[in-house]
């Protein structure tokens, strides 16, 4: 009896640390964690790849397919004209699957993205950044990524519809640079 009621005790702290875990939010100036995640193009990206390199960017949306993630990707394709003048790579991204009919690959498709959208299906990285909400999908967060690997901003009150403006008024005024 002993045996059982000090495993529910450990089981019961384990899962709690895990909790306590995966809600840790990163803050301004704090490193980045490094991802490896696949994209909706078939590539697949690492934060390694842009460092020292470039600013990055990452939107994350709850799920795909539906009417705020449709909205905002849209307008970051409608208005991508505006991230594109700064030295940056930007990416949506979720914890959908990258392939399936309600996958990533196919709500690019759909939508006829001109950026990709990082899947994150094992929900590693989005519990690393602390994006990963209750109901087990990503918040609509936005973070800005500097060269050197450290976070710039979160933006927590994304508004779908005006998002690439709003990433591009970001970018200027965290003094990303523009391209030459």
């Amino acid at each position: 009896m002993k045996t059982l009621s000090l495993l529910r005790t450990v089981v019961a702290a384990l899962a709690l640390a895990g909790l306590t875990a995966a809600a840790a939010e990163l803050k301004t100036g704090d490193p980045a964690p490094d991802f490896k995640l696949q994209g909706s193009d078939g590539k697949t990206y690492s934060l390694a790849d842009f460092k020292g390199k470039k600013a990055v960017v990452i939107a994350w949306f709850p799920k795909a397919f539906t009417g705020g993630c449709t909205a905002e990707c849209k307008a970051m394709r409608a208005d991508g004209a505006a991230i594109r003048k700064f030295d940056v790579a930007y990416f949506t991204a979720s914890v959908d699957p990258v392939d399936g009919e309600k996958g990533n690959a196919a709500f690019a498709k759909s939508l006829d993205l001109d950026f990709p959208i990082l899947s994150d299906p094992k929900k590693d990285t989005a519990k690393a950044l602390g994006v990963l909400n209750e109901k087990g999908m990503s918040s609509r967060w936005t973070y800005y990524i500097g060269k050197d690997g450290k976070i710039l901003h979160v933006d927590k009150a994304v508004k779908p519809a005006t998002h690439a403006m709003d990433i591009a008024a970001k970018l200027k005024e965290l003094g990303v640079a523009e391209k030459k």
